[in-house]
C-alpha cells in the first residue's frame, strides 16, 4: 500500500501538467444521444478530417452504430475519393490523403490520429481545448489556448465560435512575487454561433470522439454489470459449499 500511494503522489503532478494547469470544464456526454453522435460524426469530417485521420474506424462501423444506411454514410460522412477517382467506399477506413512525411515537411511535427484522442487526453480535457482558443500575436497562427499551451493547430472552428482573447490579472503570491493568473476569456469578434450553440456544437463533436475511441463502451458497461450480479451469486454459491465441506470439522 506505501509503495502504491508513493507511485500515486509522484505521478499526480504528471497529471496536473497535462492540462497546463488550467481547469477543465465538465464535458456533457451521453453516448445514448445517436442523433448528438450523427452530428458530431458530420462535425468530425467536415472540420477535423481535412488534417486529422481516424484510420482505426470504418465509416460503416460508424453507420451500423448509429442506424444510418450506407447512402446516408456515404451522403453525410465521406468526401473523400479513392485512387481510381471514385468515392471512398462505406466499408473503407477514415483515412486521409495527407502523408506523414508531407505533414512532418509541412507543419513541422506529426499530425496525430483522432481514433482514440478522447482516450488519451480525456473528454473534459477535448471539451475545454475546443473551447478555449484565445487571440496571441506571439505565436504564428495567431491564437493560443488556455490548455494546450503555445498550441500549434490553428484555431479551425473560429468563423464559428468567434474570436476571444483571454483576460488575466496581476496577483502576488505568498512569497511576493507576481503571477498572471487567468480571469476569463472575452469575445472580440464574433462568429456565426452564439456562446450555447457553439458549447452545443462541441458537445457533439467530443461526444463522437469519446464514442470513437471505444464504440462498445456502452455495451461493455452493460456486461459489467451482470458479471459483477454473476460474481456475487457465485460468491454466494461458493461460500455455501464452503459451509457443506467443513461443517464436519467446524
Amino acid at each position: 500500500m506505501k509503495k502504491f500511494l508513493i507511485t500515486f503522489l509522484l505521478a499526480f503532478p504528471a497529471l496536473a501538467m497535462a492540462s497546463g494547469g488550467a481547469h477543465l470544464d465538465r464535458s456533457p456526454n451521453d453516448l445514448t444521444d445517436k442523433e448528438s453522435l450523427k452530428r458530431g460524426a458530420e462535425s468530425f469530417v467536415k472540420y477535423c478530417m481535412g488534417c486529422h485521420s481516424a484510420e482505426y474506424m470504418r465509416y460503416n462501423r460508424i453507420g451500423k452504430d448509429l442506424d444510418m444506411t450506407d447512402i446516408e454514410v456515404a451522403n453525410t460522412l465521406i468526401f473523400t475519393r479513392d485512387s481510381s477517382g471514385e468515392q471512398t467506399k462505406p466499408g473503407a477506413l477514415m483515412k486521409i490523403s495527407m502523408s506523414k512525411k508531407f505533414a512532418q515537411s509541412s507543419f513541422g511535427t506529426k499530425i496525430p490520429d483522432l481514433t482514440v484522442i478522447a482516450r488519451a487526453r480525456g473528454a473534459d480535457w477535448l471539451y475545454t481545448y475546443l473551447r478555449t482558443f484565445y487571440l496571441d500575436d506571439s505565436r504564428p497562427t495567431g491564437m493560443n489556448n488556455r490548455v494546450f499551451a503555445d498550441v500549434g493547430m490553428p484555431h479551425v472552428l473560429w468563423k464559428l465560435q468567434g474570436l476571444q482573447k483571454a483576460n488575466f490579472a496581476t496577483e502576488k503570491d505568498a512569497d511576493g512575487n507576481e503571477r498572471q493568473v487567468f480571469r476569463n476569456m472575452e469575445i472580440v469578434k464574433p462568429g456565426t454561433m452564439n456562446v450555447e450553440e457553439y458549447d452545443a456544437f462541441v458537445t457533439d463533436l467530443v461526444n463522437f470522439l469519446v464514442y470513437m475511441g471505444e464504440p462498445v463502451q456502452l455495451e461493455r458497461k452493460s456486461l459489467g454489470v451482470y458479471v459483477l450480479i454473476f460474481l456475487f451469486l457465485f460468491s454466494l454459491l461458493a461460500y455455501a459449499l464452503k459451509k457443506e465441506y467443513w461443517k464436519d470439522i467446524h
